[in-house]
């Protein structure tokens, strides 16, 4: 910029800036190559992604927020798409693929829009009133459920799981998660459900098969007692948690110890050992007869509490110091001057149990008995992480439907209804406004067209006799990409919370509407410079 002949400088040197439809559509552009990475992964006949970190860890999964968080993106566009899918899996625990795809996909309509000269303002406007309108039909049109109808949970959380790696052992997951969320739903006053997820934890161990998955009605750590000769079934468990090292401090600086004799020697190690036993024997006289601590236990305590038949485990995560706190009624103790027995918890049943050649320690009959745990077995790591995400997935939609109690049919189904449903409620608008509800009606068919192209099959065909169903008022309908044809999905059971559906389509909404009124992009950095001197060719791929 000049005035006057004399140049202004605005920006530092290095800034870059894009305006207007360039700035617009970068962003678009960004947005479509991270939703076309992940669409293959959309629906039960979805493909797996293997990610390969820069250290060489392996990542094999299916879960759109985990595919995202794990590719290193540049671009701020795109990053933005990739906060959808974490708030997805944050507020709801299911739908992350969808989202994304769903909001790639409203971009791209948008686009369309911009070519034929339609101000950016007035598609905000109109997908403003069709996510409205949308919310509403949702609402309307959920299907309701009661709690105490088990085998609808059960069909929900093999829904939930049709798409992932678990598939192969459902039914068995399915009762193990059912059961799980049953077990920890809490009543409130006004009579309605709130399921803590935090209460079921879920434990990985390497070996037998995911058959071998079970449900334990307590806590399991992954853990041992720390000295052979500590008894390791403890019925009627007083449980002392601490998070003091049982150790003989150090001190903070540099000191010397002078000893010359060996008197002085023996001395010094008598005093150090009546140290160890005086801490011993304050847990002793408090009446515990077992420990969980978050730091270390010396050799000497351990051997003076195993003498007194109390068991003991050390270096225990603090994560599950504040649960075992919690389910036991036990205080955190931090100086052992202050134990008394009113510190203590309880529980009926400790015990340590060998899984797989690893002892770990189960936690039984504990005054808050809400707190169950999924010890989920399998062949890798790999394997094994997949199935956490998968069953934490399921978890999730059962907790919606507990909570919420609103269902709606899957298989693409209620997008379609959707979709008819806003190009009915498009005539009642202004004709540019029109358009743009027109172009959110079209962006839901990407996900019962996903679901068909995953499945080998045509999504044309299938969209034109799911709309042959819905012109006979046959709304349950949608895609069964096993057997390839058009079935009533609530006569199957494939239902979904209504919750997932909600919160998805206002975050694409929302999120395509932000990105839609950005003109103006101003950088630090070139958005063209990964940071590498040598930059693979080609630039952000859908391929990765």
């Amino acid at each position: 910029m000049t005035l006057t002949g004399q140049p202004v400088i605005i920006l530092k040197e290095g800034t870059t800036r894009t305006r207007g439809k360039d700035a617009l559509r970068n962003n678009i552009q960004a947005a479509k190559v991270i939703a076309e990475a992940v669409k293959s992964s959309l629906g039960p006949k979805g493909m797996d992604k293997m990610l390969v970190d820069n250290f060489g860890d392996v990542v094999i999964t299916n879960d759109g927020a985990t595919i995202l968080k794990e590719i290193d993106i540049q671009h701020p566009g795109a990053k933005f798409v990739v906060e959808l899918a974490k708030t997805q899996d944050q507020e709801v625990g299911d739908g992350t693929t969808s989202v994304v795809v769903l909001a790639g996909e409203l971009l791209k309509r948008a686009e369309d829009l911009l070519d034929q000269n339609i101000h950016p303002s007035v598609i905000v406007e109109g997908y403003k009133l069709a996510r409205q309108k949308s919310l509403e039909i949702l609402r309307n049109k959920a299907i309701s459920i009661s709690e105490d109808d088990r085998d609808a949970l059960i069909n929900i959380a093999k829904t939930s799981m049709s798409s992932k790696i678990v598939k192969i052992e459902d039914e068995h997951l399915a009762n193990i998660i059912v059961d799980a969320v049953l077990n920890v739903v809490q009543k409130k006053e006004d009579g309605s459900s709130v399921v803590d997820l935090d209460d079921i934890v879920i434990v990985k161990k390497i070996g037998d098969s995911l058959r071998e998955t079970e449900l334990v009605k307590g806590l399991v750590v992954d853990k041992e007692f720390v000295h052979p000769d500590m008894p390791t079934t403890i019925k009627d468990a007083k449980v002392l948690v601490i998070n003091k090292a049982l150790e003989i401090t150090k001190t903070e600086f540099d000191a010397k110890l002078s000893i010359s004799t060996p008197e002085e020697v023996q001395k010094f190690l008598e005093r150090e050992r009546s140290m160890l036993k005086e801490m011993a024997d304050k847990i002793i006289k408090s009446g515990a007869n077992v420990v969980f601590a978050q730091k270390g236990i010396d050799d000497s305590i351990q051997h003076f509490l195993a003498d007194a038949n109390v068991s003991a485990v050390r270096r225990v995560k603090k994560s599950d110091i504040e649960r075992i706190s919690e389910i036991t009624g036990a205080t955190i103790v931090t100086n052992l001057e202050d134990l008394d027995p009113s510190y203590l918890g309880s529980a009926e049943l400790i015990e340590q149990k060998n899984i797989a050649g690893d002892d770990m320690i189960f936690i039984r009959g504990t005054p808050k008995s809400t707190v169950v745990t999924i010890l989920i077995r399998g062949g890798t790591d790999f394997v094994l992480d997949e199935y956490e995400r998968s069953i934490h997935d399921a978890l999730s939609v059962v907790r919606n439907i507990i909570e919420d109690k609103a269902l709606v049919p899957g298989g693409g189904a209620i997008e379609l209804l959707l979709s008819r449903e806003l190009n009915e409620y498009a005539d009642t608008q202004p004709s540019k406004i029109q358009l743009a509800i027109r172009a959110f009606s079209q962006a839901l068919l990407v996900i019962p067209k996903t679901l068909a192209e995953n499945a080998g099959l045509d999504p044309i065909e299938m969209i034109g006799e799911m709309n042959n169903y819905f012109a006979e008022d046959k709304t349950s309908y949608g895609i069964n990409p096993f057997t390839g044809k058009v079935e009533d999905m609530a006569k199957l059971g494939v239902l979904e919370p209504s919750r997932v559906k909600d919160q998805a389509i206002s975050s694409a909404a929302e999120a395509a509407t932000i990105l839609l009124r950005i003109d103006d992009i101003v950088s630090a950095k070139d958005l063209s410079d990964s940071g590498d001197s040598n930059p693979p060719p080609g630039g952000m791929d859908d391929d990765f």
